[in-house]
């Protein structure tokens, strides 16, 4: 007599492989984690940020603000090396886009944001839209 038992999708190594790999994303080995680490603060009439983007062109740092939500986006090319006779052995560095959106408690007075990149950090000075307050009239 044949010994016959019930499928259970847990019980497989085959499918906690598909299941790890549709759950979570996806890092290959050698592959650097980037993400853009920042400071943000704030006193009575602005938010100031300061963004860790190193080995960027200011060109290429885009920063949009809609509200009360802000976004931060760059890109880091791969410059053309050209070595007569050699090869690259090794590369950890990373190239391609990179992006952070994070919203604040008030909105931002668009027209009056500043942003300025210098070593590495884009520092960003975001002032509070002024809410406007509710007046009581006086019925004559």
């Amino acid at each position: 007599m044949s010994n016959i038992s019930r499928y259970n999708p847990g019980d497989s190594a085959l499918d906690d492989l598909f299941r790890g790999f549709f759950m979570q994303p996806v890092k290959f080995e050698g592959q650097p984690e980037v993400q853009i680490k920042m400071d943000v603060s704030e006193d009575d009439h602005a938010y100031r940020v300061h963004a860790d983007i190193p080995g960027v062109k200011k060109e290429d740092i885009h920063v949009q603000i809609d509200g009360n939500q802000v976004s931060i986006r760059a890109e880091l090319k791969k410059e053309k090396e050209v070595k007569d006779g050699g090869k690259l052995l090794r590369s950890e560095r990373f190239y391609g886009s990179v992006s952070r959106v994070f919203s604040l408690e008030q909105d931002v007075d668009e027209g009056q944001a500043q942003a300025k990149y210098t070593d590495g950090v884009l520092e960003l000075t975001l002032p509070k839209k002024v809410v406007a307050t509710a007046k009581k009239l006086t019925i004559q």
